[in-house]
């Protein structure tokens, strides 16, 4: 059967790696959280005090990483899982800061394309339909508004045991809706050949069914 990659783009907490989960989940696909790969940078910089606009430092760290990303989603650093250090407001800023380095981004993407050549990969970021995968055969954009975006992260949060301030939340979102939006290099921008998904008043599952209803299209 033939395999196609599918790519996510979209502003955080929009949804795009629980929807992506769920979608590789039913087409026996390998779901590839690029996020999570600069997230996983950013952590190992703060770690060893080099700063995130270093941009030769935090290359030359890149090289000697030992990074794994799992098939059930796990990322594993240098033997360590920190799936859920990662997933911090923090974080996500700093990993944001990294990402508006070319180097870095540049060495980010060739491990990521490499990876997903042949297909049955799907990806989620801000640049895969725009840099990453530009032949992906399927293109979302997933978005949501601010504040819908906000209560999903403090709900999660909560669940979770983790502290959590809502009105933060949301200045941390909007935050990053600009860096994200105005970075220099390969900022946030819908694909021209995507199809974009408001999933501010969507359930999760309504999502899916969306995105699966193009997918099949796709391979019919």
């Amino acid at each position: 059967m033939k395999k196609i990659n599918i790519a996510f783009d979209g502003p955080s907490a929009a949804g795009k790696s629980t929807i992506a989960d769920l979608v590789a989940e039913k087409l026996g696909y390998t779901h590839l959280d690029t996020g999570a790969m600069y997230r996983a940078v950013a952590y190992e910089a703060l770690q060893k005090g080099i700063a995130l606009d270093d941009e030769e430092n935090v290359v030359r760290m890149i090289e000697g990483m030992d990074l794994e990303m799992k098939a059930d989603g796990s990322v594993v650093l240098n033997k360590e899982d920190i799936s859920e250090k990662i997933r911090t407001n923090e974080i996500s800023l700093a990993a944001s800061d990294v990402s508006k380095l070319e180097k870095v981004r540049a060495a980010l993407v060739a491990m990521q394309q490499k990876i997903s050549r042949g297909g049955g990969y799907i990806l989620d970021g801000r640049d895969i339909g725009t840099v990453v995968l530009k032949d992906a055969e399927v293109k979302i954009y997933l978005t949501a508004s601010v504040e819908s975006r906000a209560l999903r992260r403090h709900k999660q949060n909560l669940e979770k045991g983790i502290e959590s301030d809502l009105e933060s939340i949301r200045r941390d979102i909007e935050k990053r809706d600009y860096q994200d939006t105005h970075r220099e290099h390969s900022p946030l921008k819908k694909a021209e050949d995507a199809v974009e998904i408001d999933s501010s008043d969507l359930s999760i599952e309504e999502v899916v069914d969306a995105v699966m209803a193009l997918v099949e299209k796709e391979l019919n």
